[in-house]
């Protein structure tokens, strides 16, 4: 049985999700209520059977260490483990330089851990992957590397990185962010975007790191350095994503991945999961989003008088344990943890994070209130964008954001 070590990239700084990244890491920002972006990574890995696991991280990354610390960890009397390794300067006076160097920094984990396949996966995507069906594509075909595609429409595809592919899903080029994406095969109207996961050799994984460091005019990022290398000497492989068949999905989920690098992707994957029928499902028991969690008391819901309009009631929307929505009305949004909806108040389209307290007869839409905000009494927010702005940031879609710990 072939030894296999999972490392999850949780460094990145997260500069287009601000104010969300001020002062957590990118993987450690609120999702779905209960959950941070990193466990999406974590909980395929491990519902995959994989229980080997690093997690290399660098920038404001105190959030993200208590939260695995809180929840992650994996018996080491198996020899499993989840552990977060920080940036250490191991080979010199620099931090990660990018994504492949982070990797060539912690090569020592790789013979520590006597691996002979390396899987590598960003920690901030949302999407739900069998990671066993991919690295049994990967060694059906024998490849030294295979990368995690996804056919995405050529008119968006400029923003990934693309590759193209012979008639066995060989990969025969691959272009970073290309202003004229190659088609896939067959499918004028398609382009194979890579998703930033990639099973190696772990000594193919080695030389091509090593040897991307001693290349001073290198960027050191796996996809815009190490796969273009590789391809032109290596056996380098395409798999791809819409035929990953995970437990307890539906069709309509099939090849749900999400990109929530910015304010406006991240708001629109939270919508994702407020409609009826939703197109990605935290509901999937067999497939389960796995996460740390703190004790609070059942979501409490109070107030009936609909004839002076104060009702506590939630349509079309996630509610967190300990929420209290006392007379106001909410309507497709995520309320997390501990947060209080005072009377009279509405919310809609907005994800607020924990311990927010919304006073009575504010009204707020297309927003997101990070955590412990205080929303004072007749405050609206999402109404008058420009005034909006003078405040918060606002994104380009018009989402607002309130920063964490703000009274307004």
């Amino acid at each position: 049985m072939k030894s296999i070590l999972s490392i999850v990239l949780a460094g990145g700084e997260g500069e287009r999700l601000r104010p969300l990244t001020n002062d957590r890491a990118k993987p450690a920002v609120p999702f779905g209520g209960h959950y941070r972006i990193i466990d999406f990574a974590l909980s395929n890995i491990v519902n995959s059977g994989l229980y080997r696991i690093l997690v290399l991280t660098q920038f404001k990354s105190d959030s993200l260490l208590r939260h695995m610390k809180k929840g992650w960890y994996l018996p080491p009397l198996l020899d499993q483990f989840i552990d977060a390794v920080p940036a250490q300067m191991r080979i010199g006076k620099h931090w990660y330089k990018g994504s492949a160097d982070a990797v060539f920094q912690n090569l020592h984990h790789v013979w520590n851990a006597r691996a002979d396949t390396v899987c590598i996966f960003g920690g901030d995507h949302i999407y739900r992957m069998n990671v066993r069906h991919f690295l049994d594509f990967h060694e059906a075909h024998n490849a030294d590397v295979t990368v995690s595609v996804i056919p995405h429409p050529r008119s968006d595809a400029s923003s990934f990185g693309v590759v193209s592919v012979d008639k066995g899903w060989r990969i025969t080029d691959f272009q970073e962010k290309p202003a004229n994406p190659a088609h896939v095969p067959g499918d004028p109207k398609r382009a194979l975007c890579s998703m930033g996961m990639y099973v190696f050799k772990a000594d193919v994984l080695a030389d091509a790191v090593t040897r991307d460091a001693d290349d001073e005019g290198s960027s050191h990022d796996f996809g815009k350095d190490i796969l273009p290398a590789l391809f032109k000497k290596k056996k380098v492989m395409a798999y791809n994503f819409l035929e990953n068949p995970v437990p307890g999905s539906t069709r309509q989920e099939s090849g749900y991945w999400r990109d929530v690098g910015t304010i406006d992707s991240y708001w629109k994957a939270s919508m994702d999961l407020v409609s009826v029928s939703p197109v990605f499902n935290l509901y999937n028991h067999a497939w389960s989003i796995k996460t740390a969690r703190d004790m609070h008391p059942p979501a409490k819901f109070v107030f009936a008088d609909e004839r002076h309009e104060r009702v506590g009631m939630a349509t079309d929307s996630l509610v967190c344990d300990g929420v209290i929505i006392s007379g106001g009305r909410i309507n497709r949004s995520i309320l997390s943890p501990e947060v209080r909806v005072n009377s009279f108040s509405h919310i809609e389209e907005s994800i607020i994070f924990d311990h927010v307290n919304v006073g009575r007869y504010a009204k707020i839409r297309r927003a997101i209130i990070d955590k412990d905000a205080i929303i004072s009494p007749h405050t609206t927010i999402g109404y008058d964008l420009e005034e909006d702005r003078k405040r918060f940031y606002v994104s380009p879609e018009g989402i607002v954001v309130v920063p964490k710990g703000v009274t307004i």
